[in-house]
């Protein structure tokens, strides 16, 4: 999926609250928000938002010297899906359809997205989302795929909601015959997004038979690149492939075996699905 030319001033603002957490000095903010807005200036816009966001970030980091400027509220969210986690494992196990429910839930912790807002309700948007029609829902043909399926490939997304991800796999492993799972974190933070680090401290390590591997973000050693033969190879091979959020779905949109989760949380990504900003999406 190419970039719109709505993302443009959507990587401006990302660049500015990011600098933002990391310093109240002005000078430095406009120095960081003038070497984006050259760098922007001198892109090919045919690129997908995830490589452009590459950019952006790195300049960020290289111009404060903090490479994760996110660090804080990454810790923030992942100790609150943590403290809600006991209570979803409840309601999914007493739910009439506890896979159904634990894919509503999955897609609820999409909403902790630094790249796409500054401000969320976890707690109303997970209220809201486990009654909430799926706007495109592919639950069935999800469900034939994991009947017929040994292995899953899991695409995460973000901190926090890396938690619910664990809970629907959970729950995929109770009533599925899964033998090996495959989790994709970031080999390194570019906003709020999962690393190895976080799969960690959320314990997502614990699911039996699970390996990670790492998406890189543009930089040497930090993983493969969703464009990488070796990468793409991992999915053609794989039996079910799970990936979270908006910057996989802009990744790898043209890869029809995928079942993409995610709130639509601005319009080119709305557009693009044919639906409404808020809209929840099970697309396989």
């Amino acid at each position: 999926m190419k970039a719109n030319l709505d993302c443009i001033p959507c990587f401006q603002r990302q660049a500015l609250q990011a600098v933002r957490f990391i310093t109240n000095d002005i000078q430095v903010q406009e120095q960081v928000l003038r070497k984006v807005i050259t760098a922007l200036y001198d892109q090919d816009w045919s690129q997908t938002p995830p490589q452009i966001a590459r950019i952006v970030h790195k300049i960020v980091k290289e111009e404060t010297k903090n490479f994760d400027p996110y660090s804080k509220v990454k810790k923030e969210y992942n100790d609150r899906a943590l403290k809600l986690y006991s209570s979803m494992r409840n309601l999914v196990e007493k739910s009439e359809n506890p896979l159904l429910t634990a894919i509503r839930i999955a897609i609820a912790g999409n909403i902790i997205d630094f790249g796409a807002s500054s401000s969320f309700d976890l707690t109303k948007t997970i209220d809201s989302i486990l009654t909430k029609p799926l706007k495109i829902n592919g639950f069935s043909k999800l469900t034939e795929v994991l009947s017929k399926s040994h292995n899953l490939t899991y695409l995460g997304d973000n901190t926090g909601e890396i938690v619910f991800d664990k809970l629907l796999i959970e729950t995929i492993l109770n009533h599925f015959e899964i033998n090996e799972i495959q989790f994709a974190v970031k080999g390194a933070p570019i906003i709020n997004d999962a690393t190895m680090e976080d799969a960690e401290y959320v314990n997502l390590t614990s699911i039996p038979n699970i390996k990670f591997i790492k998406i890189g973000i543009g930089i040497p050693g930090t993983g493969l690149g969703r464009e990488d033969k070796e990468f793409l190879d991992i999915i053609k091979k794989s039996d079910m492939i799970i990936s979270k959020g908006q910057g996989n779905y802009e990744a790898l949109s043209d890869q029809h075996k995928i079942f993409f989760l995610l709130i639509a949380k601005c319009p080119v990504i709305a557009r693009d699905l044919g639906i409404e900003i808020g809209d929840i999406v099970l697309k396989g």
